[in-house]
């Protein structure tokens, strides 16, 4: 059985989690990370994506988040989320609502810099939709 390790979920509105878990699977803006035990100090930005959380009994949890930090140490993980919900909580019309944003913004940019990052958003935001909520 893997080590243990404290991992924290915080959104602007409440401790989502704080407990020992096995593993965390998180989407950094470098890629899906996992973090186990003793993990290497890093921090990291977060891009919109799905964490998964496996606690010590083995039950997996996942969560939506919207931006953040992560931040890495040997003896546990933290994960300051722009905004972040449990899986089993998301509702279709808000995450319809994001993308419908997403498309507004990169439709109004002002400047290729600020389309393109408004682009990639909203193709994180349609990745992120398909694969969390059946079609």
């Amino acid at each position: 059985m893997a080590e243990a390790f404290k991992f924290e979920l915080v959104s602007p509105e409440r401790l989502l989690v704080s407990e020992e878990v096995q593993s965390v699977v998180i989407p950094s803006a470098e890629g899906e990370m996992t973090v186990l035990a003793k993990h290497a100090p890093v921090m990291t930005t977060i891009k919109p994506g799905v964490v998964t959380v496996k606690s010590v009994s083995g039950q997996e949890e996942r969560y939506v988040v919207f931006g953040g930090f992560a931040d890495i140490l040997p003896s546990g993980c933290t994960l300051l989320a722009e905004s972040a919900t449990a899986v089993k909580d998301i509702d279709r019309a808000d995450l319809a609502r994001r993308i419908q944003e997403a498309r507004e913004d990169a439709a109004d940019a002002k400047d290729d810099e600020g389309k393109t990052r408004a682009e990639a958003f909203l193709a994180q935001l349609t990745t992120l939709e398909g694969a969390i909520l059946p079609a």
